[in-house]
C-alpha cells in the first residue's frame, strides 16, 4: 500500500504524538509499504522551529525508508488565539502543496489535534479518490474548552463545525480508548464507523530494568530515595501544581523525592511555584535523549499520570502505556469516570486518585513507599498488560488490516507507479 500520513508532529520532536507517528510510519515500511510524512517543520515542545529547519518554506527527507515532507508553520511562544490561528492557516495552506507533490496515496491517514488540517485532507483525498482514516488523539474542541484554552464562542462554533466535516469525510474512524467511542457516537457518528486502536508500546525499548546502579538515580543523587517521576508535556490539561503540593504534605518523609521532567519553560514556572511554597523535595529536569528513555524510567519506584478533574472522555496520555511497560506502579490523580482511570484500572498496574487532590496523591504515594512489595506487584501486573494489549506489532497489525479494508479497489496498488 501507499500511505499518506498526515501528523503535525514528527521526529526529531522527543514527545506527543511525534515518536508514534514515527513508529507507525517507519513500522509500515518495514513492513514492505511505501509511507509519505506530511508534517510540519520540528517545532515542539518548544514552540519555535529547531535551528535546522528555520528559514525554509519546505524541506524535503528521507528518515529510515521514510519520505518526510514538510512546511513551514508560523509559530509563537505566546499562546494565545492568534497565535494559534497563523498556526492552523500556515500548515493547512503550505502542507496541501506538499501533499500534491508525490505520489498518489491509496490511503490517508490524518491525526487529531488539529482540526482545521482536515480540509486540505479532503481536497487530497477528493483530487485523487484516497479515503480518510481519521485518527483521534484527542477530541477537539473539546479538550481545549474543557481546559480553558478556548473560549471565543466564534472560534468554538468554527470548531464544531470542522469536527463535523472531519467525521463526515472519513471513511473510518480509529480512536484510542472506549471513552473517545463514546464521546463522538453521541455526536451521530455511526458506530460502525470508529474502529478503536489503543496507542502502543515497544516493549522491546521499554521493558523493566533494574533499579541499583541506575545512571538515572546516580546522576541526581537519587540512590537512597523513592522515587516518584512525572516525565512529559506539561500544559493545561495537567495541573503539575497537584504534585507539588502532594510534595508538601510529604516532606516529613526525607526518603520520598518527586521528579518532574519537561519542557525547560513550563519547569521554570513550576520552580517558581516550588519557591512561593518552599517545597524542596521536588526535582525538575530537562527532557532526555529519546535513548536514554528507558534507564530514566528504571530508576523510578512510581510512575505518575496526572490530569485535571474536567479531563474526561476526550484525552488518554500515552504515557500510560510507557509506564505500564517500564514495569514501574503507577498513581494516576485522574477522573475517575474518564479515560485514563479505565485503562490503569483494566491494567490492574496501578492506583487511581482523586484529580486536582494533593492529600489523596500523597497518602497514595505514601502507601507504596511503606509498602513496596505491592509497588512491585502493580508494576509486574501493569507490564504483563501492556505486552498482551500495547505492543507495537500488534497495533501495527491492526493499522494494516484497516488500511486494507478502507481502499476501495487493491488493484490500485498493483499498478506500476510510471502508470499512475
Amino acid at each position: 500500500m501507499r500511505i499518506l500520513i498526515y501528523s503535525y508532529n514528527y521526529y526529531p520532536e522527543p514527545i506527543g504524538i511525534a515518536p508514534l507517528m514515527t513508529e507507525l510510519a517507519e513500522g509500515m515500511v518495514k513492513r514492505g509499504h511505501q509511507v509519505r510524512v506530511i508534517t510540519a517543520m520540528p517545532w515542539y515542545p518548544a514552540g519555535e522551529i529547531a535551528a535546522k529547519y528555520k528559514g525554509k518554506l519546505f524541506c524535503n527527507e528521507v528518515i529510515n525508508g521514510v519520505k518526510v515532507q514538510r512546511c513551514y508553520i508560523w509559530t509563537s511562544k505566546k499562546r494565545n488565539l492568534l497565535s494559534r490561528i497563523g498556526f492552523e492557516v500556515s500548515f493547512a495552506c503550505l502542507s496541501l502543496i506538499q501533499a500534491l507533490n508525490g505520489w498518489r496515496p491509496d490511503v490517508i491517514l490524518l491525526t487529531v489535534p488539529g482540526l482545521p488540517v482536515c480540509v486540505p485532507a479532503a481536497i487530497v483525498s477528493g483530487i485523487y479518490g484516497s479515503p480518510i482514516v481519521l485518527n483521534l488523539q484527542d477530541i477537539l474542541p473539546d479538550a481545549a474548552v474543557h481546559v480553558g484554552l478556548i473560549n471565543n464562542q466564534t472560534m468554538i462554533k468554527v470548531l464544531k463545525t470542522l469536527e463535523k466535516f472531519a467525521y463526515k469525510t472519513a471513511t473510518k474512524i480509529s480512536v484510542i480508548a472506549d471513552g473517545f467511542t463514546k464521546n463522538i457516537t453521541n455526536k451521530g457518528v455511526a458506530l460502525e464507523k470508529i474502529v478503536e486502536i489503543p496507542n502502543w508500546v515497544d516493549i522491546n525499548f521499554i521493558k523493566p530494568l533494574v533499579r541499583e546502579n541506575n545512571w538515572f538515580r546516580r546522576e541526581h543523587q537519587l540512590e537512597d530515595k523513592f522515587v516518584v517521576l512525572y516525565s512529559g508535556n506539561i500544559a493545561l490539561t495537567q495541573g503539575l501544581e497537584t504534585v507539588i503540593d502532594a510534595a508538601a504534605r510529604l516532606q516529613h518523609c526525607p526518603e520520598i523525592a518527586l521528579v518532574i521532567v519537561g519542557e525547560p519553560k513550563a519547569l521554570a514556572k513550576l520552580q517558581q511555584y516550588c519557591q512561593k511554597h518552599q517545597v524542596n523535595n521536588v526535582r525538575l529536569l530537562p527532557f532526555q535523549p529519546r535513548q536514554k528513555l528507558p534507564d530514566m524510567l528504571a530508576g523510578a519506584d512510581v510512575g505518575l499520570v496526572v490530569q485535571k478533574k474536567n479531563v474526561l472522555d476526550f484525552n488518554m496520555p500515552s504515557k500510560i502505556q510507557v509506564l505500564l511497560a517500564s514495569g514501574r506502579a503507577i498513581v494516576a490523580s485522574v477522573a475517575a469516570t474518564g479515560t485514563a482511570a479505565s485503562a490503569i484500572r483494566r491494567s490492574g498496574g496501578g492506583i487511581v486518585t482523586a484529580p486536582e487532590d494533593s492529600i489523596a496523591l500523597a497518602q497514595a504515594i505514601q502507601e507504596l513507599y511503606q509498602d513496596r512489595d505491592r509497588a512491585v506487584r502493580l508494576g509486574q501486573q501493569g507490564r504483563a498488560f501492556a505486552e498482551q494489549n500495547y505492543s507495537f506489532e500488534l497495533a501495527l497489525d491492526k493499522y494494516e488490516q484497516l488500511f486494507a479494508s478502507v481502499i476501495p479497489n487493491r488493484i490500485l496498488s498493483l499498478i506500476p507507479k510510471s502508470e499512475v
